[in-house]
């Protein structure tokens, strides 16, 4: 029993140090004047593409922890992170700007590192599903608001050049 306990505990350290490089080498591996990126930005310049293989390794450093046992709490938060930077790096020009800036696959590991080593970020994910979920809600209802808001000026508009 004890050397199946062992084996997942080395298993989850191998894992835990594969997943630390690969995101050392998209946020942190070069530097600049004393400023550090990764390959995540560089990639970001191929429209599409880089964004595809960013994400995609993002998501797969994600799945090894979960496969390792990683919390849900923490494991929504890591997506939370990913999404977000997926989010913004796709949008033209500014995606780029702020990939050299956002390191989600770093902040990643700042939160399994306090999960693993610190005991943190323990527990269900329920609450911050959620919460995430209520403010989706919120923001649909806006955006519906806004949209229907937008459409009666758009038949008014309408109405008064015929």
């Amino acid at each position: 029993m004890f050397a199946k306990q062992d084996d997942r505990a080395e298993k989850r350290k191998k894992d835990f140090i594969w997943v630390e490089r690969v995101s050392y080498l998209l946020d942190n591996k070069f530097n600049i004047g004393g400023f550090r990126f990764g390959l995540d930005p560089l990639l970001n310049l191929i429209p599409y593409a880089g964004q595809i293989v960013s994400f995609g390794t993002s998501i797969l450093l994600v799945l090894i922890m979960l496969r390792n046992g990683v919390g849900s709490k923490v494991a929504v938060k890591m997506l939370l992170n990913v999404i977000y930077d997926a989010f913004f790096g796709a949008i033209p020009f500014f995606g780029q700007v702020f990939d050299f800036f956002h390191k989600a696959n770093q902040k990643n590991i700042i939160l399994l590192r306090e999960h693993y080593f610190e005991e943190k970020h323990q527990g269900s994910a329920k609450k911050l599903l959620v919460s995430i979920l209520i403010i989706l809600l919120f923001v649909c209802i806006a955006l519906f608001y806004f949209l229907w808001l937008l459409s009666g000026w758009f038949i008014r508009l309408i109405g008064t050049i015929f």
